[in-house]
């Protein structure tokens, strides 16, 4: 079995050509092709490109592992899986705001070994091996550390559907007096890479998938930060929190009587 370093040099290399492509075919203002949970919930033709091509790059060299894929679904089997993200932030990508990427992360019997975020627009790309750390253009990344609640920066984000949102609203009417400020930045793969490059300090979010946070999550983790749900739970799409240790448990205590995982 290849190492996780073997694996992330490769998610990097196909993140980067998806990347290129869809800046070289990224129209004026792109179409919504189609909508999935809602009409806030959009898909573009080069959403479904871009998987396409990471699909075709991965099936090129590894034909035997399984992938899983935010447009195309679930393929393939044994013990090594690709979790895909062709494009994690499609609205900003829509309306041309720099908080997209690329998310590429590996599975080896059911843990992430090896993680690829490209923020596009950023021209950053952001990777971690299990245990090799977390690297952005040659300098290793290290989360923040010893920041109390009340100085905090917290990235969050917020779901599609109606009734969701309306849990998120009163959550954060109640986080926000809380923490030094919150960021909104529409990609939960940047989201979680910001942490772990130190641009802010904490991060929380009900609903995104497997694919939005695999490859930022390993980034984060490897650069110090905890991640999880609450009570001991992993992180899910039912809630993901994410921050240094000591924080975690700051920001995990603070969210946990407001019921963050319910919906109206």
């Amino acid at each position: 079995m290849e190492s996780p370093v073997t694996f992330v040099r490769l998610a990097e290399e196909i993140s980067r050509e998806a990347g290129e492509m869809l800046l070289a075919k990224r129209p004026a203002r792109p179409e919504v092709l189609a909508t999935k949970s809602s009409p806030t919930d959009v898909v573009t033709a080069l959403d479904r490109a871009s998987e396409e091509l990471i699909r075709a790059r991965i099936r090129a060299v590894r034909p035997d592992d399984a992938i899983l894929g935010e447009e195309g679904g679930s393929t393939g089997g044994g013990r090594v899986r690709w979790i895909v993200d062709p494009i994690d932030g499609t609205v900003n990508f829509l309306y041309g705001l720099p908080e997209w990427a690329v998310s590429i992360a590996v599975e080896v019997d059911g843990e992430v070994v090896a993680g690829a975020v490209n923020v596009v627009p950023r021209g950053e790309v952001f990777t971690a091996a299990r245990g090799e750390g977390a690297w952005l253009a040659g300098q290793r990344l290290r989360c923040n550390t010893g920041v109390p609640l009340e100085r905090a920066l917290i990235a969050t984000g917020f779901g599609y559907g109606t009734g969701r949102r309306e849990v998120q609203a009163e959550v954060l009417a109640h986080v926000l007096p809380r923490v030094r400020d919150i960021r909104r930045g529409g990609s939960a793969a940047s989201d979680l890479c910001s942490l772990a490059a130190g641009r802010v300090d904490g991060y929380y979010e009900r609903g995104p998938q497997y694919w939005d946070y695999a490859a930022g999550g390993l980034v984060a983790t490897e650069a110090g930060a905890r991640i999880g749900g609450l009570n001991g739970r992993p992180y899910s799409p039912d809630l993901t929190i994410c921050a240094a240790p000591g924080l975690f448990e700051e920001l995990h205590d603070l969210l946990a009587p407001l019921n963050p995982e319910r919906d109206a």
